[in-house]
């Protein structure tokens, strides 16, 4: 896998809880910050793509139908 080199400042407080657990456990640094941001991208593309789409709706850019409409383009209307 190709791969990029990224600079990244972290609050000191999670710096020192990173390199304890790099001291006992062996593995390097960019293992772990590599598994915590594979770990979380899912969420994160989710929860904003969620946000865009508020954005879109409120300002209109949303293709919204009326509970009516879908329930007659289901075959669920009366």
């Amino acid at each position: 896998m190709a791969t990029v080199t990224a600079t990244l400042s972290l609050p000191e407080d999670l710096a020192i809880r990173y390199a304890r657990l790099v001291k006992s456990t062996g593995r390097a640094k960019t293992f772990y910050t590599t598994e915590a941001l594979a770990a979380e991208i899912d969420r994160l593309e989710y929860e904003y793509g969620l946000l865009k789409k508020v954005e879109d709706y409120r300002a209109g850019r949303l293709e919204t139908a009326t509970l009516d409409e879908l329930e007659e383009n289901l075959g669920l209307a009366n």
